[in-house]
């Protein structure tokens, strides 16, 4: 007897496929378009254009592998002593850290670079201002820096995720048989911590070799591939040249996940995550020179965020008049229709994004770790794309896919969204990942027993359960979209200009503290919809 359809099974396929196809369209063909363009000249095969290109832009290769690799390091060597405090100190201090790494995480692009001006710049608060001194502070030195310190809180939340999940009963083993805690740190310790600095590294490397913006605006002469991609598109038009540019930058960041992968990507080691175990209990305190080295860089860091954030403040709140600085409120009052626009379109663009990246995302999880279908491999490193590639990459592949039949979407609204939601449709997958492992299978065995559809289960088991799954993987996309200018500057017109692209353009043409007012309004929004989040989560839970 030939088994009966039912309607749900048809409506369950239906949903899948369309979100299989949606990632397929704006994620795999803007990726094939980049890589097309690069290799097809006048609708033939041709290498004539990675022959051009690539040879006349081996410096800036060789400029782009340098600082990335430059400041991810120093980003990971501040990031551990500060996640190392934060994990087995017992100062009282520790409890500031992890919002002091919150809040920083969540500040707009370039604030580093613009503090970094208007504090060290020719007219800089502490050279000009108070030393008297007139410093060119432009070039591969201050890239490195402001690169390095934009991602230490990344990668130190990273590291203290790690130690958090680390299995107290071998610290407290090596303990027992007489290792100090030093000795601890360093044999146990960090060892199990590898898989977790390579996480940390590996992302940092990626975003600091996709970052334009900052040796745009601080980097003087000195110039990366992403810098070159930017300006092919914007300045010169040649799609062509930004196509090879990308792929040029994507080849490392390729061979930095294999290593990866192969190294502590996929490490399975003992000790990690051990089910049924308190996790957050540790015999560890640091003391002695350990101690005092975590503590200072700890307290320097901060001081050096704190001092970024009281900078960019005073940047949007005081005026020179000639004898010294005093308070106005007159760039706030200054601020012109088109910009509360932009930044009105950049909460709109946030919370559209973070909606459908997080469901889309959570829902292909589900089909990825729990259905048995096929091709579910590629289907998982699809979704993963977009945080892998760098984002010039990503947005010109837009620039390359849309423009013509039979999805021409260039210059609307609607890419602009699309672009947002699918470069963060890996956090909500991840996110999904993740929640779905507390989530147990004899709950959704039960009810299809029962005669449930699988769409039913879907709905009434799986969803609830999944609630605070998507709340994190909305305030995580809401961030990164407000904070976004990687891809999407790419594709945007003036009628759907965002409040980060606002802020690059007013750090390019000079005007500072109009750029610090949008920095300070963009960094208030984010934090309100950050702590809305996690009340919204607490509650929850």
């Amino acid at each position: 007897m030939m088994k009966k359809i039912r309607y749900s099974e048809i409506i369950e396929w239906a949903l899948f496929c369309a979100s299989v196809l949606a990632v397929l369209v704006f994620i795999v063909w803007p990726v094939a378009a980049v890589l097309r363009e690069s290799i097809i000249v006048d609708g033939t095969f041709s290498i004539q254009l990675l022959a051009r290109v690539v040879p006349a832009n081996s410096r800036l290769f060789v400029n782009s592998l340098f600082s990335a690799g430059a400041a991810t390091l120093l980003a990971v060597l501040v990031a551990l002593p500060v996640a190392l405090y934060e994990r087995y100190s017992r100062f009282r201090f520790k409890k500031l850290v992890s919002p002091l790494l919150l809040i920083t995480m969540i500040s707009p692009p370039f604030v580093s670079s613009l503090a970094y001006i208007v504090l060290f710049g020719k007219r800089g608060l502490v050279t000009y201002g108070l030393l008297g001194l007139k410093l060119d502070p432009y070039g591969w030195q201050g890239v490195v820096l402001m690169q390095a310190l934009g991602e230490i809180s990344f990668a130190a939340l990273v590291l203290i995720a790690a130690l958090r999940v680390m299995d107290f009963r071998l610290l407290q083993a090596s303990r027992d048989l007489g290792a100090s805690v030093n000795s601890t740190i360093g044999r146990v310790v960090l060892p199990l911590l590898i898989p977790g600095i390579g996480a940390a590294g590996f992302l940092c490397l990626i975003k600091s070799l996709a970052d334009f913006g900052t040796p745009m605006v601080i980097g003087g002469n000195f110039s990366t591939l992403a810098t070159e991609a930017y300006m092919a598109v914007i300045a010169k038009g040649d799609l062509g040249s930004s196509a090879v540019l990308s792929i040029m930058l994507f080849v490392p960041a390729a061979i930095a996940l294999f290593v990866y992968r192969k190294t502590g990507g996929r490490s399975t080691q003992p000790g990690i995550g051990s089910a049924g175990f308190p996790v957050s209990e540790t015999p560890l305190e640091l003391r002695g020179w350990l101690g005092g080295m975590c503590f200072a860089i700890t307290i320097l860091f901060a001081l050096v965020m704190l001092a970024q954030f009281i900078t960019i403040v005073l940047a949007a709140l005081t005026v020179y008049n000639g004898s010294g600085y005093e308070f106005t409120g007159e760039y706030f009052r200054a601020l012109s229709l088109d910009r509360w626009l932009c930044v009105l379109r950049s909460v709109w663009y946030a919370v559209v994004a973070g909606i459908c990246a997080s469901v889309i995302g959570v829902y292909l999880a589900y089909y990825i770790e729990r259905r048995n279908i096929c091709c579910k491999s590629a289907l998982s490193f699809a979704v993963s794309l977009p945080y892998i590639i760098p984002g010039t990459l990503f947005g010109i592949g837009y620039v390359l896919a849309f423009n013509k039949a039979p999805l021409d979407i260039t210059g609307t609204t609607f890419i602009v969204i699309v672009n947002c939601i699918f470069r963060s449709l890996t956090v909500g997958e991840q996110t999904g990942a993740a929640a779905l492992i507390n989530v147990s299978r004899d709950l959704e065995n039960a009810a299809l027993d029962l005669g449930a559809s699988r769409l039913r289960v879907l709905v009434d088991i799986v969803a609830p359960l999944l609630k605070n799954a998507v709340a994190v993987s909305f305030v995580n996309t809401f961030t990164a979209t407000m904070m976004s200018v990687g891809a999407i500057i790419f594709i945007i017109s003036p009628a759907s200009k965002v409040a980060t692209v606002e802020l690059f353009d007013l750090l390019n043409s000079g005007n500072y503290n109009d750029a610090a007012v949008l920095a300070v309004i963009l960094t208030l929004i984010t934090i309100v919809v950050n702590i809305a989040g996690l009340k919204f989560l607490g509650s929850k839970g």
